[in-house]
């Protein structure tokens, strides 16, 4: 019986952060169990607070330039969720509604052709050769093979409008980022941005989309109503804290995208049995998933630095108020991993009687250290490693 892992992150994360957490968490897993399908759930970019109106509602939140740099670094950043994650972009397509298409005599439905798309490419030689030219070749045809048999790239197909060029672009940038952390992989050797952009952009071009660079791709965002990240332009105590907060704020009054990219991400890992780790809202988030509604394959949970139980103590939890008791159907083992010196983490077992297991930890600091630090603790580890098995 194969067991995969999805981890999802917590609150405040933005891309820099969650790529090294997940890469931490795959890795420290696939330590014990080498092979098993680890895979991750972005919800921050999409999902999380952001100011819609620059912070025009915060007092003194004077205004900065922004600039160049900052979209360079945006692109990186998001470039480093795509290494960990290729079919992000297309699973967050795939969420949206089908688009209304007018019938075109002679012409095939938009899903069928992105679909026809992908599954017709042919490298050029233009293609060829700049794959050869990074000694790229097997592992862009690996990238193909495995992008034809995601059920992402169904699930983005019925959101295609007429063109598709975004979805083109989105699964050019998904054949990349494969390609390269694959490459990366196996021969710790990097191309430099301009090299990675150049490929994307002659994949996207063979694919018959048009090349939209990550900034681009942020601005049309910004149009309607998402924005990356928060400006800096107050002090860096505010900022600092803004998207901590804010983020648990949103999900309490519209979590449903959370969750919904939670579950998507679930039915799109493979294996027969699945382990959900979640850190802090990550696993609130997690928590009220099972007990909304059965997911098929999930069998066992894992809280790290969770406010679920305080959450339902206090009948703020989404999913559930006391007295109602969790569904049959929520998952029969749940760990629940917690450091008293984490103001944010929280003992379950006397709420959740009889569903729900605690184990104390120590990370060694104080908090708000002590609520990042538990993915470095091998008493963490020893405790995840031993629910797995």
């Amino acid at each position: 019986m194969e067991r995969a892992v999805v981890f999802v992150h917590g609150t405040g994360v933005r891309a820099d952060k969650y790529t090294r957490t997940f890469s931490t968490v795959r890795d420290a897993i696939r330590a014990t169990s080498p092979g098993r399908e680890v895979r991750g759930c972005f919800w921050g970019a999409q999902e999380g607070a952001r100011l819609l109106f620059n912070g025009a509602s915060i007092p003194g939140y004077a205004d900065s330039g922004g600039g160049a740099d900052e979209k360079a670094d945006e692109d990186i950043a998001l470039w480093g969720v795509l290494y960990t994650d290729p079919w992000y972009e297309l699973r967050l397509l795939g969420l949206g509604a089908p688009p209304v298409v007018r019938t075109v005599p002679g012409r095939l439905p938009p899903a069928e052709e992105f679909l026809t798309a992908i599954r017709s490419l042919t490298p050029s030689a233009e293609l060829l050769a700049l794959l050869a030219r990074h000694d790229l070749g097997k592992f862009f045809t690996e990238a193909v093979v495995a992008l034809r048999g995601s059920p992402e790239l169904e699930e983005a197909a019925r959101t295609a409008d007429t063109g598709g060029h975004e979805h083109r672009h989105a699964a050019a940038r998904a054949l990349t980022a494969h390609t390269l952390a694959a490459a990366a992989e196996r021969r710790d050797t990097a191309l430099t941005g301009l090299a990675r952009d150049a490929l994307a952009t002659r994949i996207s071009a063979e694919l018959g989309g048009q090349a939209r660079s990550l900034a681009e791709r942020l601005k049309r965002a910004s149009a309607h109503g998402l924005t990356w990240r928060v400006h800096r332009r107050r002090g860096s105590y505010t900022d600092h804290g803004f998207a901590f907060a804010a983020d648990i704020l949103r999900y309490q009054a519209r979590g449903d995208g959370v969750r919904s990219l939670l579950r998507r991400t679930v039915e799109d890992t493979p294996g027969d049995r699945i382990t959900v780790i979640g850190h802090s809202l990550g696993g609130i988030a997690a928590v009220d998933l099972l007990a909304l509604a059965s997911v098929p394959r999930v069998d066992q949970l894992i809280t790290v630095g969770s406010q679920a139980a305080f959450f339902y103590e206090t009948g703020a939890l989404v999913s559930r108020e006391h007295p109602d008791l969790l569904p049959p159907y929520f998952p029969e083992r749940w760990l629940n991993i917690y450091d008293p010196r984490d103001f944010l983490s929280f003992r379950a077992t006397d709420v959740f009687r009889g569903r729900v297991r605690d184990v104390r930890v120590d990370n060694g600091q104080p908090f708000p250290q002590a609520h990042s630090a538990y993915w470095d603790n091998n008493a963490v580890w020893d405790a995840v490693r031993t629910w797995l098995g």
